[in-house]
């Protein structure tokens, strides 16, 4: 009986093993047991992709563009990084678009009006460029800084429905929100 006992005890222990990684990628999303949130980085990646390329004018001479957005999360500093490729357009420059990379980061805050979660007070943490002599690169760089943290400013990463913060008869609000290694943790309170 004994010797059956441990073989039930093994075949349980593996089977737990095997299925242990299926729940762990299960308990992505919403957890309203422990009032917890957690939006995967790969789901923000695919949410934050559907807001790119992104452009703007900056004194009726330059023009900035965003693409190819890859977001990147940072646990320690619990702040989400945006890197992005650069182009810059303007008569002004010799070689017309300037391309290069941009990396923002961002803290992150909630925006109850539109039930969103966005990047908040973004800052050009790296810009490289291509192709831009001396005497036009620390001036194209500071536009290309100041252009692309504006493009980002309230970024949404997330946004939820009504529904999905209502259970039964509770509603739910967002509360803190912390960067873990591969996601987003929010609170629900």
């Amino acid at each position: 009986m004994n010797s059956t006992l441990s073989r039930r005890r093994f075949v349980r222990a593996t089977l737990m093993a095997a299925l242990l990684p299926a729940s762990a990628t299960a308990f992505a999303g919403f957890n309203f047991f422990t009032n917890e949130y957690t939006a995967t980085r790969a789901e923000l990646q695919a949410q934050i992709v559907k807001h790119f390329p992104l452009a703007q004018r900056y004194a009726e001479i330059f023009t900035v563009g965003l693409h190819e957005p890859q977001l990147s999360l940072d646990a320690r500093s619990n702040r989400a990084a945006v890197t992005a490729v650069l182009s810059i357009a303007s008569p002004l420059l010799r070689a017309s678009p300037v391309e290069g990379v941009v990396a923002v980061s961002s803290a992150l805050k909630y925006d109850a009006a539109t039930r969103s979660l966005r990047l908040d007070q973004p800052k050009a943490e790296r810009l490289e460029l291509q192709g831009v002599g001396c005497r036009d690169a620390e001036r194209v760089q500071q536009i290309g800084a100041l252009v692309a943290q504006e493009l980002l400013r309230d970024q949404v990463l997330r946004s939820f429905t009504a529904e999905e913060l209502t259970v039964g008869r509770k509603t739910y609000e967002i509360g803190d929100i912390t960067v873990v290694d591969d996601g987003i943790k929010v609170q629900l309170r």
